[in-house]
């Protein structure tokens, strides 16, 4: 049987694109990887990350934290992800409501949007575009380590201060910023 013209295939960077269910899978078989999780240096100061190939083009980070590190709130524009937690716990906070992507400075957030999440080793979660979140190891001596994905590659990331309710955009990095 013919194809309607007015019907077409998919393209096939269109059929290859990872959703958030297939970076999910990713990022807990990668965290389930201890060979790989031991090999990543951890530094007692800062956070520490090394590059991983991601399914279907995205791309993916092994992230090691030390105690009392975080990101600040911030999103990743235009690209979804996921995240687990490999060892110890992280804790993410976030925004429930989809905010503009464009065109503010300062937002001042609805009561009852925030959620909390703690995520021991072996749980994470996956987002869609534009989630404003801040993920945080509280513990006082333990590192965690996680593992993260996210499709498009990143084409920025935008970092945000709070106060209370008040969310200000401060910053907008570019991949060149952090590769």
């Amino acid at each position: 049987m013919p194809v309607s013209p007015s019907v077409s295939a998919p393209t096939q960077a269109a059929a290859q694109a990872p959703t958030q269910a297939d970076l999910l899978d990713f990022v807990r078989r990668t965290a389930a990887d201890a060979e790989l999780i031991a090999s990543l240096p951890l530094d007692p100061e800062g956070r520490t990350w090394v590059r991983l190939e991601g399914p279907g083009g995205s791309e993916a980070w092994l992230i090691g934290w030390p105690p009392g590190t975080g990101t600040g709130w911030h999103d990743h524009a235009e690209s979804v992800g996921a995240f687990v937690t490999a060892s110890g716990e992280l804790k993410e906070n976030s925004l429930t409501a989809r905010l503009p992507a464009d065109g503010w400075k300062t937002l001042e957030l609805a009561e009852g949007i925030d959620r909390e999440r703690t995520l021991p080793a072996g749980k994470g979660r996956s987002f869609g575009r534009h989630h404003v979140h801040e993920v945080l190891n509280e513990a006082t001596e333990e590192h965690a380590i996680s593992v993260h994905a996210y499709y498009p590659p990143l084409p920025q990331i935008r970092r945000y201060s709070r106060t209370g309710r008040v969310l200000r955009l401060e910053q907008v990095e570019r991949p060149q910023d952090w590769q």
